[in-house]
C-alpha cells in the first residue's frame, strides 16, 4: 500500500514527503511532453524525406530534358522520371532551341501535411 510516506509506508533514506510528490509530477510532465516530442520528430523526418524527394525530382527532370534534347521518345523520358521518383508525372515543351521538362509529384509529411513538389529543367534541343 502506498501512503504519504512512500511505497509500503516507508520513505527512502533522506527523502521527504515533498520529494515523493515531486517524483510523481516528473512522470506526469513526461507523459504530457512525450507526444509533442514524438510529433516533432515525425514531422522532422517527413520534411527531410520531402526534401530528398525534391532533389530526386530535380535530377530526374534534368535527365529527362537531356533525353528529349537528344531526340529520344517521351516514353524514354517518362521511364527515367518514374524510375527516379515513383508516382511523378511530367510535361514537356519546346521553343527557342530548348526542350523543357516539368515534373510534379505529391509528398506527405507525417501523414498530416500534403505538398505538391515541382521541378523544371531545360536542355538544348538537338533532336529537332
Amino acid at each position: 500500500m502506498t501512503g504519504p510516506t512512500g511505497r509500503y509506508g516507508r520513505r527512502r533514506q533522506g527523502e521527504t514527503a515533498r520529494d515523493t510528490v515531486e517524483r510523481g509530477s516528473v512522470a506526469a510532465e513526461l507523459a504530457v511532453a512525450l507526444p509533442a516530442v514524438v510529433l516533432t520528430l515525425a514531422l522532422g523526418v517527413g520534411a527531410l524525406g520531402a526534401a530528398a524527394r525534391q532533389v530526386a525530382l530535380q535530377d530526374a527532370s534534368a535527365d529527362a530534358a537531356r533525353v528529349l534534347g537528344r531526340g529520344e521518345s517521351m516514353a524514354a523520358a517518362e521511364r527515367i522520371v518514374s524510375g527516379a521518383v515513383p508516382g511523378a508525372g511530367l510535361s514537356s515543351s519546346r521553343g527557342d532551341d530548348l526542350v523543357c521538362v516539368t515534373t510534379r509529384v505529391e509528398a506527405e509529411i507525417g501523414g498530416l501535411i500534403r505538398l505538391s513538389l515541382r521541378a523544371r529543367s531545360c536542355a538544348l534541343d538537338g533532336g529537332g
